[in-house]
């Protein structure tokens, strides 16, 4: 499939990210958040990366330009009509993404493909609000997406093959990501095994076994992890690793993967890691 025109659901820090990852690889971009505002921080957020990746030497300042000039912005759905291919970069909240994928498919061509970037909701619960379940299917970028190499990208059990072989190959071929292909079950490869990780650091430090640096630099420099469980979180955002959480736990049923009670309070009181100045630790 060729894309000439993306379409982006939300210009938050997954969906910038996103935005910016395609751009730079030549892709026309259409990005879509709900109001003026949302859009003028999601194009600082570009525009602060693209200029990060010049003072790095990663782009020059020509390729920088190009990038930016292939990117617009609207707040209308009914904009992204053109789009063969939208990637919806919405919260981690079912009946929000429901609500978008109900909108999209009464805009979109026949043709068009729509994907989640969900990091945990089961695909075919956002896929059945649209009348084309097969031409829905995940494509789970990581963040940041301008530096991970990763996408998963999932099937549900009405997901056409070919739509899956064209969302691979334009995340391999024309973003030059690696894709690994996984069933529709909560939280795909990484998150299924991550999340539990993670909540079980969460769970150690609550319990007082160890403080927060003591965790990381045992798992940094006994496990030879680049960063540590409680730095991860913050970095994930504690609100996203709690919505995970609560995906895989109501997915499995499983005691283990239930959120561990901090978790819960500290989103309660908005200490949500990195994007709110403080977490496990402070911004």
């Amino acid at each position: 499939m060729t894309v000439t025109l993306l379409g982006v659901v939300g210009a938050g820090s997954m969906g910038s990210g996103i935005i910016e990852v395609a751009a730079k690889a030549g892709v026309a971009v259409l990005a879509r958040d709900i109001d003026a505002a949302a859009i003028s921080a999601g194009a600082r957020r570009i525009d602060e990366s693209l200029d990060a990746a010049v003072q790095r030497g990663k782009l020059d300042d020509r390729a920088r330009d190009l990038a930016r000039g292939r990117i617009e912005f609207t707040t209308d759905l009914a904009d992204l009509a053109r789009c063969e291919l939208v990637i919806e970069a919405a919260p981690e909240l079912l009946e929000l993404k429901r609500s978008i994928f109900a909108a999209l498919d009464e805009v979109l061509g026949p043709d068009a493909i729509l994907a989640t970037n969900t990091s945990s909701i089961p695909v075919i619960d956002i896929a059945m609000e649209t009348g084309r379940p097969e031409r829905v299917c995940g494509m789970h970028f990581f963040n940041p997406a301008t530096v991970m190499k990763l996408v998963e990208v999932v099937a549900t059990q009405r997901t056409a093959p070919e739509v899956v072989d064209a969302a691979a190959g334009f995340a391999e071929e024309v973003l030059g990501k690696r894709v690994v292909r996984c069933k529709d079950r909560a939280g795909f490869v990484v998150n299924a095994l991550l999340v539990p990780f993670l909540c079980q650091a969460i769970a150690m430090f609550e319990a007082g076994h160890a403080t927060a640096e003591d965790i990381d630099d045992a798992m940094k420099l006994g496990a030879g992890h680049p960063m540590g469980p409680l730095a991860l979180c913050d970095l994930i955002g504690l609100d996203i690793m709690l919505w995970s959480a609560e995906s895989l736990h109501a997915e499995y049923g499983e005691r283990f993967l239930a959120p561990p009670p901090l978790l819960r309070r500290m989103v309660a009181a908005g200490q949500l890691g990195r994007k709110s100045g403080t977490g496990f630790y402070d911004y």
